[in-house]
């Protein structure tokens, strides 16, 4: 179940919360308080990937950077203190991976950083580590253009499920 009600019914602040755990882009927080109220799960859905695929380059990068790399699990809780709760859920499926695969994730995403200039991202709920570095691997061969919508259809995905 989508959280509409306790966007539409909670103070500005209460909101703006809920919101920015969704998605890290602060533009598009402002553009999502301002249809506010929702007054359904599908409406705030609805409108969330409506806002999300109306911003701009530097604004999705912004939600990009509020993502830990997939697997760095010491950077999960220090640096992303208001959502490592919902990362660590989403890659659980990389926290039973063997160190072998754990390792090849950091090499890989660390090649895909160099190329893309932003980190992997992946909605990785339900996804093994061996899955997710086989997607990661697939998507270098992209060019930055392509691989950017890529990973924005990827935030969309995360953003729906973190506000459900």
């Amino acid at each position: 179940m989508a959280r509409s009600h306790e966007i539409d019914s909670g103070d500005e602040a209460a909101a703006r919360a809920i919101l920015s755990r969704a998605c890290g882009s602060s533009r598009w927080v402002d553009r999502m308080m301002a249809r506010r109220p929702f007054k359904s799960d599908a409406r705030l859905l609805s409108a969330a990937r409506i806002e999300w695929f109306g911003l701009t380059e530097p604004d999705w990068l912004e939600a990009f950077s509020h993502h830990p790399r997939i697997g760095d699990r010491a950077a999960l809780a220090a640096r992303f203190p208001a959502t490592h709760d919902l990362s660590a859920k989403e890659q659980s499926g990389v926290g039973a991976a063997r160190a072998d695969v754990i390792d090849a994730l950091a090499r890989d995403n660390e090649t895909y950083l160099e190329r893309f200039g932003f980190i992997f991202i992946v909605c990785a709920t339900g996804k093994s580590a061996e899955e997710t570095l086989q997607r990661l691997r697939d998507r270098l061969s992209n060019d930055r253009a392509t691989e950017l919508r890529i990973a924005a259809e990827e935030q969309a995905k995360i953003t729906a499920l973190r506000l459900q």
